[in-house]
């Protein structure tokens, strides 16, 4: 099948099995005379677990290592688990930092009065923001109930 059935049978783009080709993270396709790319049923395979690992959020690196112990049938599978439980803790963390973005700014916004006057808790509040800030909680408790800034 060409590259355009391929990419409707696995879920990818056209664009994106072009792209997984050149990181390597796939094998090239086999060329027809006229250079077209051509993709077996065993191709299409890939893709899909492709897809998926990419819908679940692995890198490319992570997901070399994934189809390198899918197609190793000796492997270990608590190799397989090890990548899986590394990306579960990376995702938590993502999803902490991602909390914490909203409640900085649903705290921010309820404090900002939102009408026709320029003091802006909201904008002071990044204003105030230093280079050494590591979470942005602690933006919060510069901030008095008033929504004014307190140091």
């Amino acid at each position: 099948m060409n590259i355009g059935q391929a990419a409707s049978a696995s879920g990818l783009t056209a664009k994106m099995i072009r792209y997984y080709e050149q990181m390597k993270l796939i094998i090239p396709a086999h060329r027809t005379e006229s250079s077209y790319r051509t993709y077996s049923d065993s191709d299409v395979n890939t893709l899909r677990f492709v897809r998926r690992a990419r819908d679940l959020g692995f890198s490319v690196e992570q997901m070399k290592s994934l189809i390198a112990l899918w197609r190793d049938r000796s492997r270990a599978s608590g190799d397989v688990k090890s990548i899986a439980l590394e990306h579960i803790a990376e995702l938590e963390r993502k999803a902490a930092s991602i909390h914490a973005m909203i409640h900085t700014l649903k705290h921010l916004a309820t404090h900002c009065h939102g009408d026709e006057r320029p003091d802006c808790p909201i904008i002071d509040g990044f204003a105030s923001a230093t280079a050494t800030d590591d979470a942005l909680p602690p933006i919060n408790a510069r901030f008095g109930l008033n929504g004014m800034k307190t140091d």
